[in-house]
């Protein structure tokens, strides 16, 4: 149990057992750690992450585009194991620098353009792509606002209450109220909005569901941290509602498997390089039960 009357240093220093399930690969510097180079697959795009409500993000919304009949989204989908340090290696810290999934490179261009940093990324792909964006000013302003939102206030639903209510190696009091009631007023934030809009940018789907959806549509729907109680999720109903509809989609179910390394196998999908990819794993897991 850490000292409740613990006064900071004048300079503070890495104690590498700090604890924690992540202690592992938290670290105070960046860059490489061992030299590897990350594998390229068929498709121009090609994606390196793993099934974390970031990650789906991307993975989502290329499922969405190549469902509405954008084939040149194919893309290959590499599995990056953060828990045994992937994202230290030398070709992924050539692709992100921050070492941190999703990162994307896109070898239809030349020369090949990385993106990193998962809002980037969907706004990247909506922009060469065309859609999930609105073209209206107004609706498009509400999109790309609701989209930055999301970028600043998930850090404290993941790093803040995650980390303190679920992953920290002692519970503590006042970060876990802190961080809960900031995530309840966030939750509030997205019921109050969703009472009169459909989506959240108004009445069309866009990247700012996609990138809301895993992390807020994750925590009402009981997905993330074992905490829809502790929350009183159900009492948001305008917010569960929307999480429901978009969970719906064929492109979210698919989009939520790739690069998914825990849960039931049916839903896991390693690596994804062709649609057919979901087809066999539904035949793997056909011919198991037999």
């Amino acid at each position: 149990m850490s000292d409740p009357t613990y006064t900071p240093p004048a300079v503070w220093t890495w104690d590498k057992a700090n604890g924690g399930q992540f202690a592992n690969i938290n670290r105070p510097i960046a860059g490489a750690t061992h030299e590897k180079d990350l594998p390229v697959g068929q498709h121009p795009l090609q994606l390196y992450s793993l099934a974390t409500p970031n990650g789906q993000k991307v993975t989502i919304l290329l499922e969405e585009l190549l469902e509405a009949g954008f084939s040149a989204a194919e893309y290959d989908a590499w599995l990056i194991r953060i828990g045994d340090g992937d994202q230290f290696s030398s070709g992924f810290v050539a692709v992100n620098p921050n070492s941190k999934i999703p990162a994307l490179m896109d070898h239809s261009v030349s020369p090949p353009q990385r993106v990193f940093e998962s809002g980037a990324i969907l706004l990247y792909l909506a922009e060469k792509f065309g859609a999930f964006l609105p073209t209206d000013p107004a609706k498009l302003t509400a999109a790309l606002s609701w989209l930055f939102w999301q970028m600043g206030s998930a850090p404290l639903l993941g790093g803040g209450f995650g980390h303190f209510y679920a992953y920290a190696p002692e519970k503590y009091e006042y970060p876990i109220n802190r961080y809960t009631m900031e995530v309840k007023r966030q939750l509030d934030v997205l019921d109050r909005h969703l009472a009169d809009n459909d989506y959240v940018a108004g009445d069309e789907y866009s990247i700012a569901d996609i990138a809301i959806w895993p992390w807020y549509g994750g925590v009402v729907l009981g997905r993330a941290y074992d905490a829809a109680e502790f929350l009183n999720a159900g009492s948001y109903t305008n917010l569960l509602r929307w999480a429901r509809q978009i969970d719906a989609r064929p492109a979210v179910t698919r989009g939520r498997k790739v690069n998914k390394v825990n849960g039931p196998l049916d839903g896991q999908l390693h690596e994804r390089h062709d649609a057919g990819d979901f087809a066999a794993k539904t035949q793997d897991k056909v011919e198991g039960a037999v």
